[in-house]
């Protein structure tokens, strides 16, 4: 690998490809947006260098030398899972099974050479603002299902100060992102919420149950059954941790 100067602020891009006579790695040497942290030719090289440089970008060649640059990634995102650069095939091979291929392993584009530098910051920018949106959204949505989940709790009478009110509503969304905890609640959600707030399990469980008995002494059963549709309870009756939390799961997720 030869070695680069890393500048903060800048967007990081590797290039798996020659430098020399290379437009790319000229272009990005120079510009005032991008950090090139890292070019080599070399398959088994890029393996090696991009988990610790950390690149935002990987601009790679399907032909390097060693493993090609389809081998590269497959072991990139077997080392990386979820923190992968975003990935850009710029290759010689212009063969539709290569396009079909670099896309079924992950790449966000697959250009021909030879590419304008101009042309590769745009396809860099449009990604890195697609990021960004989805970001925004995930953040939206997030807020949303808090506020439907206190609004819930809020009208079946469990106070916001108590713990168990914490611990419920990220139960609740933690249901909604994976509906199946609900099958596992001793082993996966109680010990979930416990590592989020720095406390145990059983402390997780007692919190809980503690919240829903102060709901039904405030009276507030019509109010559930009110929201739910259903006449589900009576006062001489109280849910468990697990079935509060999958109902409103469930209701949450089916309102999208």
């Amino acid at each position: 690998m030869e070695n680069l100067p890393i500048h903060k602020g800048k967007i990081r891009v590797y290039v798996a490809d020659k430098a020399d006579g290379n437009s790319i790695v000229t272009y990005l040497r120079q510009s005032e947006k991008f950090a090139l942290v890292g070019v080599s030719p070399n398959g088994d090289e890029v393996v090696k260098d991009v988990p610790l440089l950390k690149p935002d970008f990987l601009v790679i060649e399907v032909m390097l030398s060693g493993i090609d640059g389809f081998v590269v990634l497959e072991k990139l995102k077997e080392q990386m899972q979820d923190k992968m650069p975003k990935v850009i095939f710029v290759t010689n091979l212009s063969h539709s099974g290569f396009v079909t291929k670099a896309m079924d392993e992950g790449a966000s584009y697959f250009m021909v050479k030879p590419v304008a530098p101009e042309v590769l910051e745009e396809r860099m920018f449009d990604l890195l603002e697609n990021r960004k949106d989805s970001a925004v959204l995930s953040m939206k949505a997030s807020k949303q299902l808090d506020e439907k989940i206190s609004n819930i709790f809020i009208s079946i009478g469990i106070p916001a100060h108590i713990k168990g009110y914490q611990f419920l509503r990220e139960a609740v969304k933690l249901a909604v992102e994976k509906p199946e905890i609900i099958g596992s609640i001793t082993k996966q959600l109680y010990p979930t919420i416990a590592e989020r707030f720095e406390t145990s399990s059983s402390k997780v469980e007692r919190g809980m149950r503690h919240a829903i008995e102060v709901a039904w002494n405030r009276g507030k059963i019509e109010n559930i059954n009110a929201l739910f549709g259903l006449k589900i309870y009576n006062s001489n009756e109280k849910p468990t941790n697990g079935e509060l939390i999958a109902l409103i799961a469930d209701k949450m997720i089916m309102e999208g």
